[in-house]
This record gives structure tokens, C-alpha cells and sequence, in this order.
């Protein structure tokens, strides 16, 4: 993964299949795989800012973000915990679903895309596979459909919504912005600014 960029990954695999076996039949998937260069850093930065603000510093998992999880699990609710790396190689490699195997997978993976590849790699890969609507993967060829642009033209709000969706894209619509996204597109957006801008990606290697 340090080098080749994946023709697709086992989450569309899975996607294609339930496709198939439904009434939607076969569904063309969108995806262009971009180099990191030639995507706006403010889609990185929203990215990073929407679900993983201490992807810099960690080493694959956010241990103070599992704990707030757990202490909220207490009250009865249910909160995400997953760093971009977890997501990455979740994505990758493995499929949808809360079980203990597939945690211990994603945790192995995980280990591994940090070693590996850098924190530059994996925000590369995340953000070419990440699916930002239905069957449509990755910033470039979310950005062209719903904005008409290559991802690197998108403006920090456009940016701060297509991070808004994640990592929920099919009850987070782009077409037609419910309140509770466009609530999220502006918490993403203050986010960014306290983070000090694009200028907080330089800390990535």
C-alpha cells in the first residue's frame, strides 16, 4: 500500500455484491484516483477536522477518543471512535460490522498502514477510497459530481461539506443537504479555523 494505489477495495467489493443482489441490479461505481498533491488542502484539512483531529500525533489509534467513547457508551450512547487509519485500512481490507474478529483485523491493519506508509499515504488512500456518497468513492469523483469541479477548485465550504458526510454517506446526503449536515458543515468549518488552517497538514509526514 506504501506504493500502489488499489484498483478498489474490499468495501466496494461488498457494495458491488449488495447491488447485485438487490432491486438496483448492477451499479457503475465512480471513482479517479488522485495523487494527495492534487487535492485541495482544504478538503484534507476538513477531513482530518471532521473525524480524526489528532491524526498528526497519533499512531493509528486515539486512545483519549476510546475513552470518551467508553464513558459515553455508559450513559447509553453510542459513539465512533476510529482514527483515518482504522477507517483506511478498514476500508481496504475488511467489512462493515461491530464483531471482536473484525476489530482485532482492523487493529492488525491498522499497526501496519501506520508503519508502513505515513501519515501522508494513508490520508492519500483514505481520501481516494473513502465513499462520500452512494457508489461514489474517493474526493475527486465526489467533488466532480456534485460540484462540477476537480477537488482541487473546491472551496473551503464545499470542502467542509463533503467532510460533513462522513463517515455516514448514506443517511448524509451532498445532493440535498439535510439540517443536521449543513449543522455539521459549520461545526467542520469552526473546527478548521481552530485547528489554524491548512497550515496544520505540514505536520504530516
Amino acid at each position: 500500500m506504501r506504493v500502489l494505489n488499489p484498483p478498489f477495495t474490499s468495501f466496494m467489493l461488498a457494495r458491488h455484491f449488495e447491488n447485485l443482489s438487490s432491486s438496483r441490479g448492477p451499479v457503475p461505481l465512480a471513482q479517479r484516483w488522485v495523487p494527495l498533491q492534487a487535492i485541495s488542502a482544504e478538503l484534507a484539512l476538513a477531513v482530518i477536522a471532521g473525524e480524526d483531529q489528532r491524526f498528526p500525533a497519533h499512531h493509528g489509534f486515539d486512545f483519549t477518543e476510546v475513552v470518551r467513547a467508553l464513558e459515553q457508551a455508559g450513559d447509553g450512547t453510542l459513539r465512533g471512535a476510529s482514527t483515518i487509519s482504522q477507517q483506511t485500512a478498514k476500508n481496504l481490507f475488511l467489512w462493515s460490522g461491530r464483531s471482536w474478529l473484525r476489530k482485532g483485523l482492523e487493529a492488525w491493519y491498522t499497526f501496519w498502514l501506520e508503519l508502513v506508509c505515513g501519515k501522508r499515504r494513508i490520508l492519500e488512500l483514505y481520501l481516494n477510497i473513502a465513499e462520500f456518497a452512494p457508489d461514489v468513492y474517493g474526493a475527486e469523483a465526489a467533488a466532480e459530481r456534485y460540484f462540477r469541479k476537480p477537488t482541487l477548485a473546491l472551496s473551503r465550504n464545499e470542502a467542509a461539506l463533503l467532510a460533513a458526510v462522513l463517515p455516514a454517506p448514506r443517511t448524509r446526503q451532498l445532493l440535498k443537504p439535510s439540517a443536521e449536515v449543513t449543522a455539521r458543515q459549520r461545526w467542520v468549518l469552526r473546527q478548521m479555523a481552530q485547528l489554524g488552517g491548512t497550515d496544520y497538514l505540514r505536520g504530516l509526514r
